[in-house]
């Protein structure tokens, strides 16, 4: 299994996240600048939270994918350890983890990797395990084969 592609799927996966926060905060602060005072106060004020809502919420979208890249820029090409940190790729008896950012289910191949944060659950659980450790999740035992 290719660490580097899934690395790249993952930054593919941050960066889409980025644009589509930055497309709707523009849109948001668009709409909101065209919205002119109506008759009914009321409903202009009303109209007005809502887009500042709406922007608020587009900017923490934002903000959070940012800090997502950052981490994954930090991990990058992290160095094999017989550890369990950020960056490894961590095959259990119950499926292949990259301990990265939490971008879902990545498809390399016929493999199925699970990308996710070290501050995640299961993730935490995982951290600075060695192979052969075991842990429980959601009722299930997972054994750690092998770590890249």
């Amino acid at each position: 299994m290719d660490k580097e592609q899934l690395y790249q799927l993952c930054l593919s996966f941050i960066e889409q996240r980025i644009q589509t926060a930055e497309t709707a905060l523009t849109q948001a602060r668009e709409a909101s600048n065209d919205d002119t005072k109506s008759s009914a106060g009321d409903k202009y004020e009303t109209s007005r939270e809502m887009m500042q809502q709406d922007i608020d919420r587009n900017k923490r979208l934002l903000i959070d994918a940012e800090e997502n890249k950052k981490i994954l820029e930090a991990i990058g090409h992290a160095v094999p350890s017989d550890n369990i940190k950020g960056g490894s790729l961590v095959y259990t008896n119950q499926g292949i983890f990259y301990i990265s950012i939490s971008a879902g289910q990545l498809h390399v191949g016929d493999k199925t990797v699970f990308a996710i944060s070290a501050a995640s659950p299961i993730g935490k659980l995982m951290l600075g395990k060695k192979s052969k450790d075991s842990f429980s999740f959601n009722g299930k035992t997972y054994l750690i084969e092998d770590i890249a």
